[in-house]
């Protein structure tokens, strides 16, 4: 498959207990659930959504994302509740280096559930298989453990820690870089 054709038409990915799909206008309420909790937002760039109307415009760009063919994003939907909990992302995709970096959120009511290491690991295997992928990273702040065992729960290798690498908050950070190469994911290491 090109991967042209990715952007064109993002498809619906599903695992055993969520759907991976195009976030809607309708999701709006459910993101913000999440999006204004401090406790979610503590670890990301973005601050809390301080009201549906925030949710809203970050909804906005998404969707003309998906219009201009220009987003690798999905919605991480419970399948159990028919409600978004979450997304996830390709952050960055360098085509001509076959490298991508994902990005994940979820709310804090799904936390320590496997629902994001269910849903990287799906990412993952769509960007070797779909993507024509070589390597897949994602990086967290040198705090956050949870995000930090979710990339190690989807065979993601540390590879170290970049010094202040990040301007977040007001305040310069430290990131831990994970990755997962092709052969790894291949051989199921």
């Amino acid at each position: 498959m090109q991967t042209e054709h990715i952007l064109e038409n993002l498809p619906t990915l599903e695992t055993k207990r969520i759907l991976l799909r195009k976030v809607a206008q309708s999701d709006a309420e459910a993101m913000y659930a999440y999006g204004s909790d401090p406790a979610v937002s503590q670890f990301v760039v973005w601050s809390p959504h301080q009201s549906i109307d925030d949710t809203q415009q970050f909804l906005d760009i998404i969707l003309s994302l998906y219009e201009s063919n220009q987003a690798v994003f999905w919605g991480i939907e419970l399948k159990e509740e028919k409600r978004l909990i979450g997304t996830i992302n390709y952050v960055s995709w360098q085509q001509k280096h076959h490298v991508g970096e994902i990005g994940y959120v979820i709310g804090r009511p799904y936390w320590h559930k496997g629902y994001m290491s269910e849903a990287v690991k799906e990412v993952i295997r769509f960007g070797f298989e779909r993507m024509e992928l070589e390597r897949i990273e994602a990086k967290c702040l040198v705090d956050n453990e949870g995000s930090e065992r979710v990339m190690q729960k989807a065979g993601m290798q540390y590879e170290g820690t970049m010094r202040k690498r990040m301007y977040i908050k007001g305040t310069q950070h430290d990131l831990k870089l994970y990755s997962i190469i092709r052969e790894e994911f291949v051989s199921g290491r």
